[in-house]
């Protein structure tokens, strides 16, 4: 598994900076990044790139981002349904939160 960038700078003393320094300047080779918005600023360098590229290719990267918060907002929900029932449970009862993770789990075996 490569390393990131950060852990390179921590294995060598220096900040994440340095490393960027060190790239721009030929002493160490670029590494192969992330997709993570590396390719819409890719396409700043080539200078043929048209416009409606880096507009599809953004329209594509709000679609993931879009998929995410859906997905968060799923969790975000669960848990507040779990919190409420947390919060109506009587003293003798079993936390909701543990019998659904341990459903959750048996599921899973």
């Amino acid at each position: 598994m490569p390393l990131t960038i950060s852990q390179v700078a921590t294995a060598a003393g220096v900040n994440v900076q340095t490393i960027r320094y060190y790239e721009r300047r030929g002493l160490f080779p670029s590494p192969r990044r992330t997709p993570s918005g590396q390719e819409l600023l890719g396409l700043r360098i080539r200078h043929g790139a048209a416009c409606d590229t880096v507009a599809r290719k953004t329209r594509a990267k709000i679609g993931l981002v879009q998929q995410k918060i859906a997905g968060l907002e799923r969790v975000k929900r669960t848990l507040e349904r779990l919190a409420a029932a947390c919060a109506a449970r009587r003293p003798t009862d079993e936390c909701p939160i543990l019998d659904t993770l341990e459903d959750h789990a048996d599921a899973n075996d």
